[in-house]
This record gives structure tokens, sequence and C-alpha cells, in this order.
């Protein structure tokens, strides 16, 4: 029987302003992608999503991205990649550091928004990511793009990875997403998000707008948890793989 895990961007609230259901999500996912405080999130939030997580048996994952938060980190900008890097290094030390006062440990790393894009479209940017998360917890399992820049990348460094695709967005023939801002780029529709998942999932493949199938692993579906409809699409895939005989287990990483 195949197996796939779920994963959710979380902990992305920020002082007064809430973004999201997390508590309601980690009942439901089997991994979750925390910020980490660059494009999202603070101090608090950070620690109370872990230790939700830690107490519901889920995965924690870094989630770092641009140090954006106005832009919620889905601005693309040019940063001296030194400097990015140290972000790089900032937010993941600042999510292992958390984790371990509460008891709990980061597991794998996820990139955010406009940088795990432009990370998709350059191996030698996603591989500097990588190198930078790494030399902070060699350990980490990297969440890649699956059939991108971003696999080549882990692939080329040897490090764990694992595959994710995504349920609520639509993909081009490069296997990249497609841009937020054209019709159809997100999917709403929880029932449509479950079905598409059950399909790519047994077939191995990413499946594009255009239909055409790009066969990768699939290791993790992402859920993101910044829409209206989060928590509905998140039930709504893993009803589906359940009733398609498909179980739910986090992913443990892989080597090329």
């Amino acid at each position: 029987m195949p197996s796939v895990d779920l994963n959710a961007d979380m902990g992305e609230s920020y002082g007064a302003w809430k973004m999201g259901d997390d508590a309601a999500l980690l009942d439901i996912v089997t991994s979750a992608n925390i910020a980490c405080g660059g494009h999202a999130g603070d101090a608090d939030v950070m620690a109370a999503t872990m230790r939700i997580a830690h107490d519901n048996g889920v995965g924690i994952g870094a989630h770092p991205g641009f140090m954006d938060i106005a832009g919620f980190g889905r601005n693309r900008m040019s940063v001296p990649r030194a400097t990015l890097q140290n972000q790089i290094r900032y937010q993941v030390g600042a999510s292992v550091g958390m984790a371990r006062s509460l008891g709990a440990e980061v597991r794998h790393l996820k990139l955010h928004g406009a940088l795990a894009n432009m990370a998709s479209e350059d191996e030698g940017l996603a591989r500097d990511l990588y190198e930078a998360a790494l030399s902070v917890a060699p350990d980490l399992i990297v969440m890649v793009l699956s059939a991108t820049a971003q696999q080549s990348a882990a692939e080329a460094l040897g490090c764990a990875w694992a595959g994710e695709i995504f349920a609520d967005r639509a993909y081009n023939d490069n296997a990249t997403l497609v841009d937020r801002s054209l019709p159809g780029a997100v999917i709403h529709d929880a029932a449509l998000a479950g079905k598409r998942m059950v399909e790519m999932v047994r077939a191995g493949a990413i499946i594009t707008e255009s239909g055409k199938h790009i066969p990768t692993r699939i290791d993790t579906i992402c859920l993101h948890g910044d829409t209206a409809e989060a928590v509905q699409i998140a039930a709504a895939v893993r009803s589906e793989l359940e009733a398609a005989g498909i179980s739910l287990a986090q992913f443990k990483g892989h080597r090329a």
C-alpha cells in the first residue's frame, strides 16, 4: 500500500495579526512547516505552534523565506548571496533553538514563497540555501519541489531529501507552480484538490494544467495554511487519500 506525508505551512501569525487555523490543521497533517520570523511568525507564535505539533506527533520543519514581513515573503528580492545565506542560518537557528527548548526537534527544511520559487528555477541558488541551512543543522531532511532545480540541488549535495507536490496549486509544464497572479493558480475547491492528489499519487507524477504527466517521487503533499479553505482542503485531501487506500505517514527522506 502506498503512503504519503501531508504537510502544511503554518506559524504565520504575527503579534495581533492572525493567519490561518494552525490547531485545526495540526489535527490533520503529519508534518508542519513553521515560519521562522523572516516572512511571518514571531517567537511566541513559533513556540506555541511547535508545542501543539510536538504534542500531536506532527513532524516539525523550519520554513525560512525572504526577510519580508510586509510582503509575506512573496516578493522576489535581490539579496547578496552571502547575506541571504546568513538570513537562512539565522532563521533555521531560531527554529532549532526554539524546538530544543520545548523538548522537540526540527526534522526538515522547506523554503517559503518567492525564495522557494526562485530556487525551483535556479539550482545554484537552491544549493547555496540548502548548504546554509545544513551548516546549522546537518541532519535536516530537505523538502524540495519535485522535479525542479530544488531536487537537482539536493541530489548534487547528497543530502537527505523528500519530494513535495501541492494540493492547492496549479502546475506549469516544467513542474514549477503557476504564478499566483494568474487565473486558476490557486485551487479553492476542496473536493477537486482531494481528487487530483489521489490521481497524482497513483500516477507517481505531477499532472500539469495542460494534462502533461511529469514522473517524480511524491513523498509529501503541501496544504497551505493561509487560504480561507485551508482546513477544508486538508480534510478533503486526507479523506480522499485514505478512501483510495493510500496511508499517511511522515516522510523518511532519501538520497540520490
